[in-house]
Order: C-alpha cells, then sequence, then structure tokens
C-alpha cells in the first residue's frame, strides 16, 4: 500500500503544531518574587527584646 508524499507531509506538519502546543500547555508561568521590604519593625523588636532581656538580668541580679 502506497501513502502519497501529501498525506506524510499533512502528517508530519500536524505532529509538529501537536508538539508545540503541548510544549506551551506544559509551560509553568510563575509570578515575580516580591520586592523586599525594610521598614524597621524587625530591627525595633530585637531591640526591645534585647533591653527586655537585660532588664531582667539586672533585676535578677539586684534582688
Amino acid at each position: 500500500m502506497a501513502v502519497s508524499s501529501a498525506s506524510v507531509r499533512v502528517a508530519t506538519f500536524l505532529i509538529l503544531i501537536i508538539a508545540a502546543l503541548m510544549t506551551v500547555a506544559s509551560s509553568e508561568v510563575t509570578a515575580p518574587a516580591p520586592a523586599p521590604t525594610s521598614d524597621g519593625t524587625t530591627i525595633d523588636q530585637t531591640i526591645a527584646y534585647v533591653l527586655m532581656l537585660v532588664a531582667l538580668v539586672l533585676t535578677y541580679i539586684m534582688h
């Protein structure tokens, strides 16, 4: 049974189109990472904890 060259070309074209569509469909689009923000609250909280610890140690030593 002979296969015409036109049907081979059509089949090849369809396979390439399907392969391209599968590649596009399987790709993931990731959202960009948020910009880092530093408003100083972490630093302020750390200083507060250190000062409370110093106050606790001083209170313990004085008693």
